[in-house]
């Protein structure tokens, strides 16, 4: 619950920062291969399922998080 009042309606803010998240997810994966939890094949798979996603991602955001140019 937010503690709104009954009808109240308040925005929804959070700092997500999807590079970040890629980074650690990549770090996971590399742990996971050094850890021989996935062979060469698998690794390079699972990258190109990562890569997928974060693209996925990054079209659904509204670019607000961008600094302009």
């Amino acid at each position: 619950m937010c503690g709104c009042s009954k009808g109240e309606r308040r925005s929804v803010t959070y700092n997500f920062d999807a590079d970040r998240w890629y980074e650690n997810q990549r770090a996971l994966l590399v742990a996971r291969r050094e850890r021989e939890e996935l062979d060469e094949r698998a690794f390079a798979e699972a990258l190109d399922e990562l890569d997928r996603r974060f693209e996925e991602m990054l079209s659904r955001l509204d670019g607000s998080f961008q600094l302009p140019t």
